[in-house]
């Protein structure tokens, strides 16, 4: 009986995780691809429709609006989604008294479903009775409509000066900030962790030279932690900006179907996706914006990796 080559050996052990890979992955992807070039609804297939559905897509205001949202939700998430974890990290690191029980209580969000964090948020964001703001009238402030109110952020701020802003040019709507404040808070602990085991992957020797020359503790932090949190830094950016674009579960909780909050304010683009494909069964144009998101996200990663990869930093 012939053998087969001993390097097909290690091809057996991957075979089973690779199967599980191309019937729950790859086969869904290239399936959602051959969807979006066709009239498919709950009942199947129906017709070819070739680029019908793109068309549909680049002249519906809705999609674009969810697309304006869905950019406003990034840049709100994950500027502040690096930023923060790695304060909390550097704290965590050094000298604090009971840095366990921190590092505990800034993860447990992370573990906690998304529906209760979104149930206890909503409650707390209460126009009427939420703590939110009880705080706000303690303080003598006029409390807000949180995530009832579609008014954008800047238009808000600027109102009492006479200022009308309207479009772009007003901002997020408070209620989507709401869900960015919910979102940065739940996946703080995460990003935290990542920076923390960065942070003890630098070798002490840099600090305990730069402590001999007299640096302190911002030229600590700029020479040499930052830079060689570099890598750290790099992969929390790209999986962050994948998983904001991605966001679906706080938005459906929180300002639940059909509209998507006030005004749609909140309607982000898988969110959009989701009403197409499970309310209005347009699964067609489902899977055209699927499509599009997915050569965003591509497009966005590899420009991340020409631009923020030049600049990581290898010991």
């Amino acid at each position: 009986m012939k053998r087969w080559p001993r390097f097909l050996t290690p091809l057996y052990y991957i075979l089973p995780a690779f199967a599980v890979v191309i019937v729950f992955r790859i086969l869904p992807i290239l399936s959602s691809f051959a969807v979006s070039f066709s009239d498919y609804d709950i009942g199947g297939f129906r017709r070819f429709s070739g680029l019908y559905n793109f068309e549909r897509m680049l002249s519906d205001p809705r999609f674009w609006e969810s697309v304006a949202n869905t950019v406003y939700y990034v840049l709100g998430v994950v500027p502040l989604g690096i930023v923060l974890p790695l304060f909390l990290a550097v704290l965590l690191r050094g000298r604090l008294a009971g840095k366990a029980f921190y590092r505990t209580i800034y993860f447990l969000p992370v573990v906690t479903s998304s529906v209760a964090v979104s149930v206890v948020w909503t409650w707390l964001f209460n126009p009427d009775s939420g703590p939110v703001n009880g705080i706000i009238r303690m303080l003598g402030g006029q409390p807000l409509m949180w995530l009832r109110e579609p008014r954008g952020i800047f238009e808000m701020a600027f109102a009492p000066l006479g200022l009308n802003l309207d479009g772009m040019l007003a901002g997020p709507s408070l209620a989507l900030c709401s869900i960015m404040i919910v979102t940065i808070w739940k996946n703080i602990g995460y990003n935290t962790v990542l920076f923390l085991a960065g942070l003890e992957n630098i070798p002490g020797e840099y600090y305990e030279a730069a402590r001999l020359d007299g640096a302190g503790a911002w030229s600590t932090f700029r020479h040499i932690t930052w830079p060689l949190l570099s890598p750290t830094t790099y992969y929390v950016l790209i999986m962050s900006t994948i998983t904001a674009f991605q966001a679906f579960a706080l938005v459906y909780v929180m300002t639940p179907p059909p509209g998507g909050g006030p005004l749609g304010t909140t309607n982000l683009i898988v969110f959009y996706l989701y009403q197409k494909a499970f309310d209005r069964f347009d699964i067609g144009y489902a899977s055209a914006i699927s499509v599009f998101l997915f050569l965003v996200l591509l497009g966005l990663t590899i420009l991340q990796r020409r631009i923020a990869g030049r600049r990581v930093v290898y010991e």
